[in-house]
């Protein structure tokens, strides 16, 4: 399929592929398969989270950004790499830059409940006391998400003419990530760094990412042409795009598209935002190695193998969470 240039991301129902009809099915894993090989984003319905949830949700995680930073930087660790808990302002900062971007968040892990080894893996979450109900409401919404991910990673696998259940042993019990995010007010704009943005140009790492809040003014995809396109969802969708391990295993026939959170205008830099992205990450011993069937004479092999364990340690050194 040639590329063509959208001006927005595809919408599509993830009850048509859960639904048992062939055709329904088929349709959804051929508009998905499309808009992951173009632009690498689209926007989906009926993804199990309903809006009291939602609600609930985000009423929890305002709640804790909302705490003092003192009581907040009680939930940070840095000897974990940011894989848990609280990462407090400026820390994290995109691939070749090192400017911190505009914003603080909360990592919400992997809880491994049968006798798997994976689970020495992961360290325990981290819970706030403030914030009761913070627990459950994240971690509703991490299993929901996690649901979700996997239907259309059972989709992806049909378009790639790959058995459905090819990726299911690969992220059960996955180093997959809820990551609550606040980019904070600015009350003096002329106090920050001249190029400091709320998340600059960046792909994200992991299979695929599950996004909720995505409606917000801010976030921009890059087209293939290199124009930067708004992403818009409506309340009941989340935005679901291609991570760079996915680009990684398909060398590059789906696509990790860059993307961004631009700064508001100058007036509304006092205002705050809030998202929560599911990060899908698979097994740490999983082969990035590129598929066999996506490496052709027109289409050689572009990157070394690698595991993905071995490929997240990478990226986090990158991103300024972890030392080398």
């Amino acid at each position: 399929m040639q590329d063509q240039l959208l001006d927005q991301i595809p919408s599509l129902d993830l009850a048509d592929f859960r639904s048992g009809d062939p055709e329904r099915k088929a349709r959804f894993v051929q508009q998905l398969g499309e808009a992951y090989q173009n632009i690498g984003f689209v926007a989906l319905k009926n993804h199990g989270l309903n809006d009291e949830q939602t609600k609930q949700l985000y009423a929890d995680v305002q709640s804790f950004f909302q705490l003092p930073d003192a009581a907040k930087q009680r939930y940070e660790n840095p000897e974990l790499a940011g894989q848990r808990g609280y990462i407090s302002k400026g820390k994290e900062h995109a691939k070749g830059r090192n400017t911190g971007d505009l914003k603080e968040f909360y990592h919400v892990g992997q809880e491994v409940e049968t006798e798997d080894p994976i689970k020495n893996e992961y360290p325990a979450n981290i819970w706030p006391e403030e914030v009761p109900s913070f627990k459950e409401s994240t971690f509703r919404a991490y299993r929901t998400l996690e649901s979700a991910g996997q239907d259309v990673l059972r989709a992806i696998a049909l378009y790639l003419h790959l058995p459905e259940n090819y990726f299911d042993d690969k992220v059960k019990h996955g180093n997959s990530i809820l990551r609550p995010i606040h980019y904070f007010p600015i009350e003096d704009p002329d106090a920050v760094p001249a190029d400091a943005v709320r998340a600059a140009e960046h792909g994200d790492i992991n299979l695929i990412t599950l996004l909720m809040g995505a409606s917000a003014d801010g976030l921009q995809v890059k087209r293939r042409d290199g124009k930067w396109i708004p992403i818009t969802a409506l309340p009941d969708q989340i935005v679901v795009n291609v991570g760079d391990m996915l680009q990684r295993l398909t060398n590059g026939v789906l696509k990790s598209t860059i993307h961004r959170v631009v700064n508001p205008p100058r007036e509304k830099m006092n205002t705050s935002r809030y998202s929560i992205p599911f990060f899908m990450h698979p097994r740490s011993e999983m082969s990035l190695a590129a598929l066999d069937h996506c490496v052709t004479p027109d289409n050689p092999k572009k990157e070394a193998d690698i595991t993905a364990g071995e490929f997240l340690n990478e990226r986090l050194i990158e991103l300024g969470l972890k030392k080398k």
